[in-house]
């Protein structure tokens, strides 16, 4: 259990900062990078729920989602080592990664389908999930980068969730756009002349 007594401990001062395994490493490390970039996509998410009050269904998926990815913080702050941690590490489960698959399944029945890409607005919410999945690419790939590098596992799970999530977000963006009734579509070449 996560017990936070204190908020500031001055150990980070010097530009570090400490993984679950007690492993202290610069605060500017591809792996706080990618911890940086889900938290940033959960922050989002919170801003977007703020406009959803007539998607209670959609709530609902995003606040599991949000807490999904306090479980993908804790699975990318706990790399794999040749000495296991003393207590059992946190990981995105294929479970996880189904239940998006399922409620990117349910969303996009009620959708019609697309004939040009989408762009990003229609309504506030429709905006600020948009907001949330540029957001969680961007954690995608700094993710990614960590996981080519050496010495650095990053569980698969967790890419594939991120990679999810963004889909899911899409989705829900349009959704939350009455439908895709609101949906702003892209005029190719439109403002050319």
């Amino acid at each position: 259990m996560v017990r936070l007594n204190r908020i500031y401990t001055r150990t980070g001062d010097d530009g570090s900062s400490g993984l679950s395994t007690g492993e202290r490493r610069s605060k500017d490390d591809p792996r706080f990078e990618a911890i940086g970039g889900v938290d940033e996509t959960n922050a989002a998410i919170g801003i977007a729920r703020l406009h959803i009050a007539d998607y209670p269904d959609l709530d609902l998926m995003l606040g599991a989602i949000q807490n999904d990815l306090f479980d993908l913080g804790a699975d990318l702050a706990t790399p794999e080592t040749a000495t296991p941690p003393t207590f059992e590490p946190l990981r995105i489960l294929p479970v996880q990664v189904e239940r998006l698959e399922k409620e990117i399944d349910y969303l996009n029945r009620s959708l019609a389908p697309l004939t040009t890409f989408v762009l990003p607005g229609g309504g506030a919410a429709a905006a600020h999930l948009h907001l949330a999945r540029t957001i969680c690419r961007r954690a995608e790939r700094v993710t990614v980068t960590l996981a080519r590098a050496a010495n650095e596992p990053v569980n698969p799970e967790a890419l594939r969730y991120l990679n999810r999530l963004s889909d899911f977000l899409f989705v829900a963006s349009r959704w939350a756009n009455d439908l895709g009734g609101r949906d702003v579509l892209w005029v190719p070449g439109q403002n050319r002349e």
